[in-house]
């Protein structure tokens, strides 16, 4: 029996979002790693399975590439509120809210966190910066955007080996449900950034991350509100200020609408 599902992506950040509040769509680790494939499935970063919710418009369930569950995904987001239309979104990493225009769509984020045991990290320590290093990256923010991030500083974005070094951080045993990886670096009043998300790898965008590391940027007093964040596949913008929401702003595509037999993958 074909499922019907929609192929969108948020600045190269692509997602498969099945709509499941009609009917369910079920859905484990190993489903989701074959549809997640790009050889032998749909190809995705993150799959998106929408769901009634009694808080919101709906629930969105988030699955990795690699089959593990995430809390949070703000490109994820914009795209779901763009497909849908929804206004209140109801997800692991808090409820969120929404407004789409002709061009864009603003996300709030819940405020974000900061203390160890909020990232969350195994054992107390500060988190800005986080007293750890790793090869060539140290001192970096730890911040809770709904998920957790890792935000380093670094003169040249381009030049860290990310590919290589993002799963050693993103495994080591100091983050018990891993973590997400961002290099950023200042440039003419911009943030240059560029993220290894926690069970997906490199990616083109990654909107979490850009608020992690605007909010970081603008505790540090290195920019302003509102933020410019410059990613590979295209640019967000941040508007946070201590204590508040984060609200993102910026592109949600939708590629195309298919339809896949489930039971058929193998």
């Amino acid at each position: 029996m074909a499922t019907t599902f929609h192929k969108m992506h948020g600045l190269g950040n692509d997602f498969v979002i099945f709509d499941a509040r009609e009917a369910d769509v079920p859905l484990d680790a190993a489903r989701v790693r074959l549809l997640a494939d790009r050889h032998r499935g749909i190809g995705c970063d993150q799959l998106i399975r929408l769901s009634p919710s009694d808080k919101a418009d709906l629930l969105m369930d988030i699955w990795n590439a690699d089959g593990g569950e995430a809390e949070a995904c703000g490109n994820a987001a914009r795209c779901v509120a763009a497909l849908t239309g929804a206004k209140t979104i109801d997800s692991a990493g808090g409820l969120l809210e929404a407004e789409a225009g002709d061009d864009s769509v603003s996300i709030t984020l819940p405020p974000p966190r900061f203390q160890w045991d909020e990232i969350p990290i195994a054992d107390p320590m500060d988190t800005a910066p986080v007293p750890m290093a790793w090869d060539v990256l140290e001192g970096a923010d730890a911040v809770n955007v709904g998920n957790p991030h890792l935000v380093f500083f670094v003169d040249d974005a381009d030049a860290v080996a990310l590919g290589e070094i993002g799963p050693q951080i993103e495994h080591d045993p100091a983050f018990p449900e891993r973590i997400n990886v961002n290099v950023a670096e200042v440039r003419d009043g911009r943030l240059k950034l560029r993220t290894f998300e926690r069970g997906a790898g490199l990616t083109e965008a990654c909107g979490t991350g850009a608020c992690a590391s605007a909010v970081a940027a603008i505790r540090r007093k290195l920019l302003a509100s509102p933020v410019a964040v410059d990613m590979p596949g295209g640019s967000l913008t941040i508007h946070w200020a201590p204590g508040d929401p984060i609200v993102m702003q910026g592109a949600a595509t939708h590629v195309f609408t298919g339809e896949v037999d489930l039971e058929a993958l193998r």
